[in-house]
């Protein structure tokens, strides 16, 4: 690869992500300018999502095994893992208290391209509460530099 990443370049980040559950689909679509960073083997992605003016800063986590941590740092951090056929725990603290939830991954293809550098993301999984599954996510991210 012909640019250094250690220090971090910016970078023009899309993220869309499509919920369905039972009849009902939800998608949700932005593009940022984020930054990505290449560190010990993995690339990290990071930008702010916004919300009625509230900034989350998000980092996405890509390891060279194709493993992704996903984390947001709004009022409270959340932290979800994903890998190919795998199930992971993941808690979000709500003012109810702490709610632990599983992630299914289904599919994960990340994909990379020289010229002007880029990469995609493609991740679906499903999102289950003890039992009880809540949604499908589809999730794709794309950054380039």
């Amino acid at each position: 690869m012909g640019i250094d990443l250690s220090k971090g370049m910016p970078a023009k980040v899309e993220m869309k992500t499509t919920i369905s559950q039972g009849e009902s689909t939800e998608s949700f679509a932005f593009s940022e300018m984020g930054k990505v960073v290449y560190m010990n083997g993995s690339y990290y992605i990071r930008y702010q999502e916004t919300y009625d003016e509230i900034e989350i800063p998000v980092t996405v986590k890509i390891d060279a095994t194709g493993v992704v941590t996903l984390i947001r740092r709004g009022e409270t951090v959340t932290r979800m893992k994903f890998e190919q056929g795998e199930r992971f725990e993941t808690s979000y603290q709500t003012p109810q208290g702490l709610i632990t939830m599983e992630t299914v991954t289904r599919q994960v293809q990340i994909s990379y391209r020289e010229e002007p550098f880029s990469g995609e993301l493609q991740l679906e999984y499903d999102l289950y509460l003890g039992k009880e599954k809540l949604g499908e996510h589809k999730l794709q991210l794309l950054f380039t530099i």
